[in-house]
């Protein structure tokens, strides 16, 4: 199996990395993407290993639709930049990055108007904390966002524990979204049962494939939503995959992320860049003049081939055909 490691900036600081990177894996199949982020543990890492795996070697299910809704991504910008990302987007749907710093909500609040102001009355506004309030300022930054944007669709993990969730959830009109309380808990049942969200975020990297991630959203009986982790083309293919395969899709996709990175590995024509708020179902592969120009240097690339071969001696082996 080929492994190429590759080096991208972003095109603004996001989760606090100004450059991203992974593995490129190549199989029968096709291509898969490797790439959990740096902080991550070798035991949290094997799922991204799995689902790189899966679109490697085994290919996706069938899907059940040939394109999916995205919404675009505003990060932790001012006012000005947020409008015209989302003007640019041509997204009726927008998540803005908030809560990114003590101390931020009076921006977070001035970055969500203009985001409405963008989208006009009829789109739609949704935030992701990042797990980075208590339940009580959790429950005042929301009431106070969704003034801010005329009315929120959903806050995104806005607490840690699938109990502050539901805390959260209790005393706010707005819906709750779990995210990481459902791709990082051993139970994602747990966030139904405790009633804690109306809807799941999921991201097939981090859950370990599109089948696993189907049988996540099975299990946890909410409306789902697909989310990137910040992929290239290689990666994104595999969530917009899990989008078009779930039975029901009721919100649009958190997919819009390709504007984050400076470059990309594939053809031009093959990058998934939203058109109107939609993304195609396509198949992508590297394209080796753009995979060469982003190759990360030797000491990144003995670093990545090291992680490599520690996941995969977590995963467990696959039987015999």
């Amino acid at each position: 199996m080929r492994a190429d490691v590759y080096a991208i900036a972003t095109t603004t600081r996001f989760r606090g990395i100004s450059v991203r990177e992974g593995m490129l894996l190549s199989g029968p199949a096709g291509w898969g993407e490797f790439c959990p982020f740096t902080e991550y543990d070798d035991a949290e890492s094997a799922p991204w290993l799995a689902a790189a795996l899966e679109a490697a070697r085994d290919g996706w299910p069938a899907p059940v639709r040939e394109r999916v809704p995205v919404n675009c991504i505003v990060p932790a910008v001012g006012p000005e930049r947020a409008h015209a990302m989302v003007v640019a987007s041509g997204c009726a749907t927008a998540k803005v990055k908030v809560a990114d710093e003590p101390g931020s909500l009076p921006a977070d609040l001035e970055r969500v108007a203009a985001v409405r102001d963008a989208l006009g009355p009829a789109g739609s506004v949704r935030v992701d904390a990042n797990a980075r309030w208590d339940v009580d300022g959790a429950v005042a930054a929301i009431r106070a966002l969704d003034r801010a944007a005329g009315g929120l669709q959903y806050v995104e993990q806005p607490c840690v524990t699938v109990d502050e969730l539901a805390a959260v959830r209790r005393r706010v009109e707005v819906r709750i979204a779990a995210d990481e309380s459902i791709r990082r808990a051993e139970d994602p049942l747990r966030v139904a049962v405790a009633e804690a969200a109306d809807v799941a975020v999921l991201k097939c990297a981090p859950l370990g494939g599109v089948r696993r991630a189907l049988a996540v959203a099975e299990a946890c009986g909410l409306p789902c939503v697909v989310s990137s982790a910040l992929e290239t083309s290689v990666g994104l293919a595999a969530e917009i995959a899990l989008a078009a395969a779930l039975p029901q899709l009721d919100f649009a996709c958190g997919l819009g992320t390709r504007a984050l990175l400076r470059e990309d590995v594939v053809d031009p024509a093959e990058e998934l860049r939203p058109v109107e708020g939609w993304l195609p179902v396509l198949r992508t592969a590297p394209e080796p003049v753009r995979r060469a120009g982003v190759a990360a240097g030797p000491d990144r690339t003995r670093w990545w081939s090291d992680r490599l071969a520690r996941v995969c001696a977590r995963l467990t082996p696959r039987p015999a055909a």
